[in-house]
């Protein structure tokens, strides 16, 4: 199972900047800043000549292309490889991988089975399992806990109650980690991510696909939802396992490592925690303010459908633009002081889930697993500090922590 590579589309555009850096180097995966602030620099539009493609990195134009799906399509592909000249390694998702009409009835069926009213029913379950999760953690001796906020709260919390919340067996759940893992490298080109992940990622897919089955859902659950709506004719039979695969591909990394850059925010910002402690109007802007700061989500990428102007130059119809949300969400046009984690800030509009049409369809899912999680700190920790480096993990797409080391002081 491997990601193909892409077939050159054409020349660069006249007046177009040149990078010759790999942003898919693993230097540049794991310290992305620099790289960024280059691209940003450089113009609305640069030509990466390493992958034939182009790339935007400022705030302007990369949210204006996430609005505007229909010179910036998603159905040839969110990954670099383009759908229309190559066989995707696995069906594409309803939801990333496609734009109106195909999209429109599978986002409409998760919108209503995930949005905030539809949540109520979650959050009392959701809070006691993060009470009971931090309780166990810090034990009954009141001295301070030394953990690794991945592994123990990032990882450990949403595997808890999001999988319970789909309706998917308890048995093969350690799947889901590294199927997300190899799903969201096989969006860059096939490189030594990719070949890694690939070896056992049949393996993990086959879990998960085997998850989607009517047959194997929870009575009650998203996923017993969704077949409901399959059930109304609102999708079709065909449909109704895709959309259950989009949430358990997408719906376990991304707030994992949301949760990952909240731990890492706090820890080295004391001040920020003491905020969040003190202060409840903050406490709603804090997973927000994580997710742009560290944009754990770093890119998509999309394809020009016709020539599309776009500063001084035109991207070519049929080119690959890569779009940096995690730049956009650092560009000092538009955000004050952005490298710092700032819960005085409002966060809002950033794109850390995307903007427009494909903006993520399960952030207020993300978001309640966040709020129960560190409303249970919260109440039981005076101080999260470090307790060693942290180890970043490189990823085509992703900006993760491999291992955070955490001292947690209780009350």
């Amino acid at each position: 199972m491997t990601a193909a590579e892409p077939l050159p589309v054409a020349a660069p555009a006249p007046d177009v900047p040149v990078s010759h850096v790999d942003p898919f180097s693993v230097d540049v995966l794991t310290d992305p800043l620099p790289f960024q602030a280059a691209l940003r620099d450089a113009g609305p539009v640069q030509y990466l000549a390493a992958h034939d493609l182009y790339a935007m990195g400022r705030y302007a134009e990369v949210r204006a292309a996430l609005t505007d799906w229909q010179r910036f399509c998603s159905s040839a592909g969110v990954g670099l490889s383009n759908f229309r000249r190559e066989e995707p390694w696995r069906p594409p998702s309803l939801l990333l991988e496609a734009d109106p009409p195909h999209h429109d009835a599978p986002r409409r069926v998760l919108s209503a089975i995930l949005g905030p009213r539809a949540l109520r029913r979650w959050r009392d379950r959701w809070f006691a399992a993060a009470v009971e999760h931090v309780d166990a953690l810090l034990g009954t001796g009141g001295g301070p806990v030394e953990v690794d906020g991945m592994t123990a709260l990032a990882e450990a919390f949403p595997l808890r109650v999001f999988p319970d919340a789909v309706g998917i067996a308890r048995e093969g759940r350690e799947h889901l980690l590294p199927y997300g893992e190899y799903l969201f490298n096989a969006f860059g080109p096939h490189n030594e991510l990719v070949a890694a992940g690939a070896v056992e990622a049949g393996e993990h897919a086959a879990w998960v696909n085997g998850q989607c089955t009517r047959a194997t859902l929870a009575a009650e659950g998203f996923g017993a939802d969704i077949w409901a709506a399959a059930d109304r004719g609102d999708l079709t039979a065909e449909q109704a396992p895709l959309v259950v695969r989009s949430l358990l591909s997408a719906g376990v990394d991304t707030t994992v490592h949301g949760l990952g850059w909240v731990l890492h925010g706090m820890a080295t910002h004391p001040d920020q925690w003491a905020l969040y402690r003190s202060d409840d109007s903050r406490r709603r802007v804090c997973f927000d303010e994580a997710v742009r700061w560290g944009s754990p989500v770093q890119t998509f990428f999309r394809t020009a459908e016709v020539d599309v102007p776009v500063g001084d130059t035109v991207v070519p119809e049929g080119s690959k633009i890569l779009l940096y949300l995690g730049s956009a969400n650092h560009d000092p046009r538009h955000w004050d002081a952005p490298e710092r984690f700032d819960l005085r800030r409002d966060p809002s509009g950033h794109v850390g889930f995307g903007f427009g049409l494909h903006q993520c369809v399960g952030q207020h899912v993300a978001r309640l697993e966040a709020d129960a999680l560190l409303a249970a700190l919260a109440d039981r920790v005076e101080r999260i500090e470090p307790a060693g480096e942290p180890v970043r993990r490189a990823n085509n797409t992703m900006r993760e922590w491999a291992s955070l080391p955490l001292r947690l002081h209780p009350r």
